[in-house]
């Protein structure tokens, strides 16, 4: 393998400072992951394949003078891809998992997301602390047909400075926005919110959102964006994005730059005016060459744009398909951690529930090889609480063991980086180029992971897996 380098004192530093961010991120505001009783409820009632898929959202919200409540229409077309007929689907109201479902007695009533005038089905109460909402079909779809729902929907940002929140006049809606749940082989994932780490799985699908807003407000999206003219003192921005996973937006008075990498993907800044200079430097300067050196290693960034979202005191980062939310110091902030992911999870994705290691491991993995960290003393950075622990846990594991969530941070990238060791540099680098492709905006698993390593290793890997707890 390649010789990594000792970091310079600065660069170590900054990594460190990354690692800390990220781990206040993940740990802040844990909700309770009790299990849903309607988790996978009705596995086996279809096929195997995933579906509703092919799906397309065209949404047209209309914002208050602050951004701070967004209301109008969204609709969704879908197709069946199992070979049953689908009775029903869910929409995911994530936006709903700290608030749950408002006061006693009037369900969604202060929720910050709700739904109504349901066109297309019939919606039943909201379940799973209101993160959840069933849309019976007005008959049973058969495999490869089409149907659409509608729906009137009402954001209000929470005020608290989170992925969908608030920091003084800045507003981030990240899982704002209702998406299609999954049925799989497991049956509908309607797992808990939670808010260390994330609860998503969601299959690709493509985005029409047209957003009216007061004209003095930056209004940066999922997708790439033009701007049109509203009526007098209002601006229409209109974001379009294909095969992503989710839709997120920020609004506010930003300040802007864009730049283009020697790849040609387009990174636009937004950052208020209280971030540290050098901060916007750094992280631009990281965004840019982080970028370029994942489109070589994992394969080329689909999406043409990618949009960072800076204020001084986000905890940590939070990504989006083509959009990132970044807590930005004078030291940087965690930009390389947050673009890995939109190989990791946002291209080939996972479930992030049942399996976060997928992303958060392999993201972290790709953020010290662009830092260049010696991971020959990588575990001398862990610690490890109990034999019993897996890497491969899921985040019902995690959100009732809050001080082990670390591990996926650490111990997760330093068990990716013995295996470098033992497949070689060469072939892992191979490996995990070839495992990009195969999984291009599909969905992966540890399974298909551990097979494709093992088809490439000289040895058997079982010893590997269990000696690094990832069985």
């Amino acid at each position: 393998m390649s010789p990594l380098t000792v970091l310079p004192p600065r660069v170590r530093r900054r990594l460190f400072v990354v690692l800390a961010v990220l781990l206040v991120a993940a740990g802040a505001g844990v909700s309770d992951a009790e299990a849903s009783p309607e988790a996978g409820a009705g596995a086996g009632a279809y096929g195997a394949a995933a579906t509703p898929d092919g799906a397309r959202y065209d949404v047209a919200l209309r914002s208050d003078a602050d951004g701070g409540h967004w209301r109008g229409r969204q609709r969704v077309s879908f197709r069946n891809a199992s070979d049953r007929p689908l009775r029903e689907v869910y929409l995911r109201l994530w936006g709903n998992g700290e608030d749950t479902c408002g006061e006693p007695g009037a369900p969604g009533a202060s929720s910050p997301v709700v739904v109504s005038n349901v066109r297309g089905g019939t919606p039943d109460r909201p379940t799973v602390n209101c993160t959840a909402l069933r849309v019976a079909l007005p008959k049973p779809l058969a495999h490869g047909q089409r149907t659409s729902v509608g729906f009137d929907v009402s954001i209000t940002v929470p005020d608290r400075n989170a992925r969908f929140g608030r920091e003084g006049a800045h507003r981030f809606l990240g899982n704002a926005l209702p998406v299609l749940a999954v049925h799989d082989a497991a049956g509908w994932h309607l797992d808990p919110y939670v808010a260390v780490g994330e609860s998503f799985y969601a299959l690709t699908a493509d985005f029409r959102v047209r957003l009216d807003h007061p004209s003095d407000m930056v209004v940066p999206t999922t997708g790439t964006t033009r701007t049109l003219p509203g009526a007098p003192g209002r601006t229409v921005t209109l974001g379009v994005a294909r095969r992503v996973r989710d839709f997120a937006w920020a609004a506010g008075p930003f300040r802007t730059a864009t730049q283009t990498t020697p790849g040609g993907v387009r990174v636009k800044s937004y950052w208020s005016s209280d971030t540290p200079a050098e901060g916007v430097r750094l992280t631009r300067a990281d965004a840019v060459a982080a970028l370029e050196r994942f489109g070589r290693e994992f394969g080329r960034y689909p999406y043409g744009e990618v949009d960072l979202v800076m204020t001084p005191g986000f905890g940590g980062g939070m990504e989006y398909p083509g959009l990132v939310l970044l807590g930005t110091t004078e030291e940087g902030g965690a930009v390389v951690h947050e673009l890995a992911h939109q190989w990791w999870y946002g291209i080939v994705g996972n479930d992030e529930y049942a399996s976060p290691w997928l992303d958060e491991s392999f993201a972290q993995y790709a953020n010290f090889r662009f830092y260049g960290l010696d991971t020959r003393d990588c575990w001398s950075e862990v610690y490890w609480p109990d034999e019993g622990v897996r890497l491969t846990s899921s985040m019902a594991y995690w959100s009732q063991h809050r001080g082990e969530y670390h591990l996926v941070y650490t111990a997760g990238p330093c068990a990716l980086a013995d295996l470098e060791r033992v497949l070689g540099a060469d072939t892992m680098a191979r490996l995990l180029k070839h495992y990009a492709r195969d999984h291009w905006y599909g969905v992966s698993t540890t399974e298909d992971f551990k097979r494709a390593a093992q088809s490439v290793a000289d040895t058997d890997l079982g010893p590997f897996w269990e000696a690094h707890h990832l069985t």
